[in-house]
């Protein structure tokens, strides 16, 4: 079993090539999220990463916070922050107990962020007409691990309802449905 710092380096290196290949141009465009368009997106997952950073060594968090930060060298800051979150999970002692205030098993915590890094830069990428393919060890955490997060994701209106995919659907497919996204997602057309 890889740890989360593992797993969390192989998410990054696929995510930072989508998060420096989106143009200033496509901030505003739709994304999967449908609450998000694709700089909102990008706030979120630095708020994620930041606090997720803070999670595992064991530190305060806020989810809380809005502002802009898709400003200045965004691309450069968000492949130093993806880094810095892997650094921060392979720090001794971030895989055990329970972090922050969710009463869950640290890993659970771990692979909630390697949830947020690989679909997000999913989402990102279908926004902005890139291609994505996540790392195969990375799906084979992930979607076991998001079918379990599912019923309390839902309650807490993290995830949709699931999508309906076809029983030939890829792993990651089946692990983007559970999380109620169409894996056939693109952004309509004007």
């Amino acid at each position: 079993m890889k740890t989360i710092s593992e797993l969390l380096e192989k998410a990054a290196a696929r995510a930072v090539p989508v998060v420096r290949g989106i143009d200033d141009a496509q901030l505003a465009g739709p994304t999967p999220c449908s609450e998000y368009d694709v700089r909102a997106l990008l706030n979120h997952l630095f708020v994620v990463i930041e606090n997720f950073q803070a999670l595992a060594v064991k530190g305060s968090t806020d989810f809380s916070r809005t502002e802009d930060v898709v400003t200045g060298d965004w691309r450069g800051r968000f492949g130093d922050a993806s880094a810095l979150l892997a650094k921060a999970w392979a720090e001794p002692g971030a895989e055990e107990g329970t972090p922050g205030r969710m009463g869950i098993p640290a890993r659970t915590v771990g692979l909630m962020v390697l949830g947020d890094m690989t679909v997000h830069a999913w989402d990102l990428a279908r926004a902005t007409g890139q291609d994505f393919e996540p790392d195969a060890s990375v799906v084979a955490e992930l979607e076991p691990g998001l079918e379990a997060m599912a019923p309390r994701a839902r309650e807490m209106k993290v995830f949709g309802e699931p999508f309906p995919v076809s029983p030939g659907a890829t792993a990651f497919e089946r692990a983007l449905a559970v999380t109620g996204r169409d894996p056939g997602w693109s952004p309509v057309r004007r």
